[in-house]
């Protein structure tokens, strides 16, 4: 199986959620993360400030390990765009 990558100005954390054909309010209650807080993530309005319980939520229904998921859970910048 591939991976999808995310693209430029794309959360990698919306391409693991949509891959599972997840929404937002889903995905976030299974975490027991606020939604608001989790829409901020992906779309990169907050720094994620997930605790232990959210960080192994995440990675049991998204069906990853704690090494695959996503440094940064926001939108992909350019390198441009850091400097």
């Amino acid at each position: 199986m591939t991976k999808k990558q995310p693209l430029e100005g794309e959360s990698p954390l919306k391409t693991l959620r949509e891959k599972l054909n997840l929404t937002q309010e889903e995905l976030s209650r299974r975490c027991s993360i606020p939604l608001r807080t989790y829409v901020r993530w992906e779309t990169g309005e907050a720094t994620p400030r997930p605790t232990i319980p959210q960080v192994k939520a995440l990675c049991r229904e998204l069906g990853i390990s704690i090494e695959d998921l996503p440094d940064e859970f926001g939108p992909m910048r350019s390198q441009s765009e850091g400097e």
